[in-house]
Order: C-alpha cells, then sequence, then structure tokens
C-alpha cells in the first residue's frame, strides 16, 4: 500500500537513524513523525543522540514531529542486561549466545503498540495512509526474535482485529533483508540525496549498549557486541566511524577500536 505520512520508531541508533532519512526522502519531513522511548535503559545515550539527530536536521531543513515517550519505572519490573544494575552488559561478538542478555522482554511488543496507536491516529485525524517505519534487518533475526517477520505479522493481526480503520496503517521495512552494512550504504546514498554530511548524521548515533562516562561526558564504548557489529560494518564500508569511542582508560582512537572489532570476529570464526 502507498503511503503518504510515516512514523519512525527512533532509538537513536545507526539503523533507526538510517530509516528516519529514508522516510523523510520517501514523504517529506512535514510527514515524518518520529518516537523515541526511555524504558531505563543504561544506554540511555541514544537517547541523547537521538535528539541531537533531530536538532540537526532541523537546522538543515528537515523538521520532523519529535516525541520522547517515558516508561518510567518499567525497569524495576523487568529483567535484562540493558537495565538491571546488577547484570552486565556483555561483551564479544554480536552472534555470541551471551548476545540473549540483551533481550529486553517483550520489548518490541510495548513499543510497536504505542506507534501503531500514534500512526492510526495521524492517519484517521489526516485522513491519510500512514506506514509504520521499521529498522528490522537480518543481522537481528538470531537473538532478537521480536524482530523476525513472524512477530511482526502476527502483531499486525492482533492490531488490525483491534482497532477501526486500521487498513489505514501499513508497514515499510527497506532493511527487512540487509545487514548493517547495507543499511550504511543506504545512509551514504541518502545523505547525499538531501544534501546532508554523514559524518554529521552519523556521530549523532549511538550503538553501544555500554557507554563509557569520560569526565562530565558519555561516549561509545568498543566492546560490546553491538558496538563490534557497528564497527564492523564500517570497516567494511571501507571508512572511519564518525562517533568517537572510550574505555575504562579514556578516549581511544578509531584504530583501536576498530582493531578490537576485527580481532574478536577473527576469534568468533576460528572458534565456531
Amino acid at each position: 500500500m502507498s503511503f503518504e505520512k510515516c512514523v519512525v520508531s527512533l532509538s537513536g541508533g545507526m539503523d533507526s537513524s538510517t530509516l528516519l532519512l529514508n522516510a523523510i526522502e520517501k514523504v517529506g519531513a512535514e510527514n515524518v513523525t518520529a518516537v523515541s522511548f526511555y524504558y531505563g535503559q543504561k544506554h540511555e545515550l541514544e537517547l541523547i543522540k537521538a535528539e541531537q539527530l533531530i536538532g540537526y536536521l532541523k537546522q538543515q531543513g528537515y523538521a520532523v514531529k519529535y516525541g520522547l515517550i517515558s516508561l518510567h519505572g518499567l525497569d524495576k519490573l523487568l529483567r535484562s542486561s540493558l537495565i538491571n544494575d546488577d547484570w552486565e552488559v556483555p561483551e564479544g561478538h554480536y552472534q555470541q549466545d551471551n548476545m540473549k542478555e540483551t533481550v529486553v522482554p517483550n520489548r518490541n511488543k510495548i513499543f510497536s503498540s504505542i506507534v501503531q496507536a500514534i500512526a492510526l491516529s495521524e492517519a484517521t485525524s489526516t485522513n491519510s495512509n500512514v506506514a509504520i517505519a521499521l529498522g528490522i534487518h537480518s543481522g537481528d533475526h538470531t537473538c532478537y526474535v521480536d524482530t523476525r517477520p513472524e512477530f511482526r505479522d502476527a502483531d499486525d493481526v492482533a492490531f488490525r482485529l483491534g482497532n477501526w480503520d486500521a487498513e489505514k496503517v501499513s508497514y515499510y521495512a527497506p532493511y527487512l533483508e540487509g545487514d548493517k552494512f547495507a543499511i550504511l550504504n543506504n545512509g551514504i546514498r541518502l545523505c547525499e540525496q538531501l544534501g546532508l554530511d554523514f559524518d554529521e548524521v552519523y556521530s549523532r548515533t549511538n550503538t553501544s549498549y555500554k557507554p563509557v562516562k569520560v569526565g562530565d561526558s558519555w561516549y561509545s564504548d568498543y566492546k560490546s557486541a553491538s558496538s563490534v557489529e557497528r564497527i564492523l560494518a564500517f570497516v567494511e564500508l571501507g571508512q572511519p566511524d564518525p562517533v568517537q569511542y572510550a574505555d575504562e582508560t579514556g578516549l581511544v582512537s578509531w584504530e583501536t577500536a576498530r582493531d578490537h572489532a576485527i580481532n574478536c570476529e577473527k576469534d568468533f570464526k576460528e572458534n565456531n
């Protein structure tokens, strides 16, 4: 189904930020709504980055409607290494079994219910066809079962059974068969098309599940699995990641982050 408006769930990460550019190109910034969620995540840096990106886009003439939705208190009731202080976020390769420790129970269902409500409200109030943009990609499917097409389809059935006018809402998932490298490649094209600086855009993103505080500021780590996956995508792209990385010793160079990710990938392949 064709659509005139789009709702994007903007985590502040690389994937959803690229998706936001994709939506802007497809329907125009004035027809895009972006929403972020606070659910007690340790990597709250992603929300800071999301707001920075929204601000940068506005400066460049792409003002989108943006809202931050707080699910304050949810972290006290759920169990995941991403939200519980007594549980360390795992390090290593993103295909290792310990990545399952980063799963937040029913997270995408919680988010999708809210995004569906926003999209349906937009559709009925403007008499428009509205798409829910999803940044899910093939690299997520192994660990995060709530990013699989089967889940999305089942969730969609429930949405349509429970709402009038749900036929006005559809889904847009341009990266479903791709990976982070494919997403970055699309990001390069989108930045060129929209007249944006690639480094300015992606320096305003955070993929790290384990940010490091240096002085008064937070920076991406380079050892957690999510960071390794991102860094390897930039390695494949053949250019440095504009994000500043750090560890317990302080800020580190791109070369340090790059070499760690490459060695992590090598070790994983040799042992699996």
